[in-house]
């Protein structure tokens, strides 16, 4: 099978997409904005053809350079995959466009439109939070009225907590309403326990899922120096009833918005109000959770996609042998980081658990707590017992201390 894979080298994990894909036995063409000869070795060797674009969210650029691949001899393009946020749309116009099977326009669009997506979900049943997509400030008052405070507010096609905010009065309201430039989303606010819902899916049909769970949710996460966030795959999720009712959820989510052959990440919150849908998107989650699963349960995950896009099915059955774990270490203000308090008496008794980490030495400039999880100093650890491996992560959390000045 010809796949193309839209741009191949940045981030740095979208060459594992391409690796596998060519280890399944794919014929990948690669379109990205890279000069061909800042590929790495690597690339080179998996990727049979390169094409070099200047935007690659950009429908007019995307579309003629995937024209120009399905005229060279001998190639027949059977999949066009993006996996980044921001390329998915871009990729669906794309595809309809030169007649390539995958995700559809309606499917990426309601899965980056966040009122018309709950729109949907709200008619096929699934419990969404209260919500309106507007631009006309009177409206949005008028639902702020209508629905009380706290609420959030969004870009009506944000990922994550990017550009999010809770507000919990008018005149926290009005401040937000005059920063955002466009139209937002304008939520409800859920009180509960946040975690998201993952899978492959193949036709439909969920391959093979995952369950992760955030201390303490994103809103927090995203917005206070002193937390040093995690997020934890479960290995219950075939042993705790409970969770249930997560997948079943996550499986009308799919069905309801034609999600076919796709990684997808979908958020949701358990509160008093029960559970809750939140949002998702038709690729895999971001802040490299796919290397928990991947640790956590014996496998190439990116294998296992590839073999569902090429092959239409999964090629490994999952161990749930582990539970795996980020924590994120802030520096304990912005400027340059100084080093590291307790770091050699955390590898020690942790040794053997660590799945890796990345602590940046003397000099490095900080970035601020909004950049995320992974934007200055972690640990990903894993451990066979759920409740073990947290309190591993929230005693790493007290004891490693990035000095910054």
């Amino acid at each position: 099978m010809d796949v193309i894979f839209v741009e191949p080298s940045f981030p740095a994990n979208q060459r594992e997409f391409v690796r596998a894909l060519a280890e399944v036995g794919a014929r990948v063409i690669g379109i990205g904005e890279r000069d061909k000869s800042s590929l790495d070795d690597g690339l080179r060797h998996w990727l049979a053809h390169y094409e070099q674009i200047g935007n690659v969210t950009d429908v007019g650029q995307l579309g003629s350079a995937v024209r120009f691949v399905q005229k060279l001899p001998g190639v027949n393009p059977e999949r066009l995959e993006a996996v980044v946020e921001a390329h998915v749309m871009a990729a669906a116009k794309v595809r309809e466009a030169c007649g390539i099977p995958g995700t559809s326009t309606r499917t990426a669009y309601l899965c980056r439109d966040k009122p018309a997506m709950k729109e949907v979900l709200r008619a096929a049943g699934v419990p969404c939070a209260q919500s309106i997509g507007s631009s006309d400030k009177r409206e949005i008052l008028a639902f702020a009225e209508r629905v009380g405070f706290p609420l959030v507010v969004k870009p009506r096609d944000a990922a994550g907590a990017s550009g999010t905010h809770r507000v919990d009065d008018l005149r926290e309201l009005e401040q937000v309403l005059g920063a955002q430039p466009h139209d937002v989303a304008v939520e409800e606010f859920i009180e509960g326990h946040e975690g998201f819902y993952d899978t492959i899916s193949i036709d439909g049909r969920v391959a093979h899922e995952f369950v992760s769970h955030y201390f303490p949710n994103v809103l927090d996460a995203m917005r206070t120096r002193w937390i040093s966030p995690q997020f934890v795959a479960t290995n219950r999720l075939d042993m705790v009833s409970s969770y249930d009712e997560v997948k079943a959820m996550g499986r009308k989510v799919i069905a309801a918005l034609g999600i076919e052959t796709s990684a997808t990440h979908m958020e949701w919150f358990f509160g008093p109000k029960g559970l809750k849908f939140s949002e998702i998107g038709c690729r895999p989650p971001g802040v490299r959770a796919w290397d928990l699963y991947a640790a956590g349960n014996e496998i190439d995950i990116y294998r296992e996609w590839a073999n569902a896009i090429v092959h239409g099915q999964v090629a490994r059955k999952l161990s749930r042998r582990y539970a795996a774990g980020v924590i994120a270490l802030r520096p304990e203000c912005d400027g340059h980081i100084r080093g590291y308090d307790n770091g050699d008496e955390v590898f020690r008794k942790l040794d053997g658990m660590i799945i890796d980490h990345h602590l940046p030495p003397p000099g490095t400039p900080t970035q601020p707590v909004s950049a995320g999880y992974m934007a200055n100093a972690w640990m990903r650890l894993k451990h066979p017992d759920y409740d073990t491996l947290r309190a591993m992560l929230d005693w790493i959390g007290q004891t490693l201390k990035v000095r910054a000045s």
